[in-house]
């Protein structure tokens, strides 16, 4: 190898250095997409197009299935009086949200994400209110889709259902796959095959050993949903992994 060569291969190594830096002190992830101070609505595909632009590390939203087995991207179980899980498709897609959209598929969703590599797609599987059953097929359709549309290397899955974090973890073992119902230890989340924890910020404070242990376990630690800057920097004083947050550029702007 020629010293022009070796020169060329030394510049690309440290681009390499230096972008992994950068993304490694990016700890943000948008709750529910970027929406509180863009004018999107939460969980619409504008809110993870702004967070997308932001270059947030991640954009979270959550999923459920309507009555005929369609996958759609809303918080709450229902939506402007009408509940997804006992409405057909159909209906569910003429439902619009406040900044003109349609009510997006999860289908819908994913294709918008797809076409970048910098912000994760962070899918929390809702748990059903019909019952265990149908959390762990929403689950299977979950990943599913996802595999269907080649989104896996960016998509990582959260859900308070213990069971569907360990039905996830069994059809897409390589998937990031992480719990949140504050519940389980990270001695006992590592055992079970997970990634990592996901907890409300309560939790963490309650027991301030969590993330050192999360760490000695080589698991990832993500806290939720971290909105003022004094808990901010409370947690990346601590050193946790990553933050939900509904202020991305307030957090984007305190890890410059």
């Amino acid at each position: 190898m020629n010293k022009n060569s070796l020169l060329i291969l030394a510049g690309l190594l440290l681009c390499i250095v230096f972008e992994s830096m950068a993304q490694s002190k990016n700890k943000v992830i948008a709750h529910r997409g970027a929406w509180k101070n863009t004018g999107a609505t939460e969980n619409s595909i504008g809110a993870l197009e702004h967070a997308i632009k932001l270059k947030c590390y991640g954009s979270e939203f959550d999923v459920h299935m309507s009555a005929d087995s369609v996958l759609f991207v809303n918080h709450d179980h229902t939506i402007k009086g009408t509940d997804i899980e006992k409405t057909s498709a159909k209906e569910l897609s003429e439902i619009k949200l406040s900044n003109g959209e349609n009510l997006p598929t999860l289908e819908a969703y994913l294709k918008a994400g797809a076409n970048q590599k910098k912000t994760r797609l962070i899918l929390e599987i809702k748990t059903s209110r019909l019952g265990k059953e149908r959390s762990m097929a929403l689950a299977t359709k979950c990943v599913a889709l996802v595999k269907e549309l080649k989104v896996g290397k960016i998509t990582d899955y959260i859900a308070f259902d213990y069971d569907v974090c360990l039905k996830v973890k069994q059809l897409t073992p390589k998937a990031h796959v992480q719990y949140l119902n504050g519940d389980k230890t990270p001695a006992e989340i590592k055992a079970a095959g997970l990634d990592g924890i996901d907890y409300h910020l309560g939790v963490f404070k309650k027991h301030e050993s969590y993330i050192r242990e999360a760490k000695e376990n080589g698991l990832v630690t993500n806290v939720w949903t971290v909105n003022s800057k004094a808990d901010m920097q409370y947690f990346l004083d601590n050193k946790v992994d990553y933050i939900t947050t509904n202020e991305p550029e307030a957090l984007l702007e305190m890890t410059k």
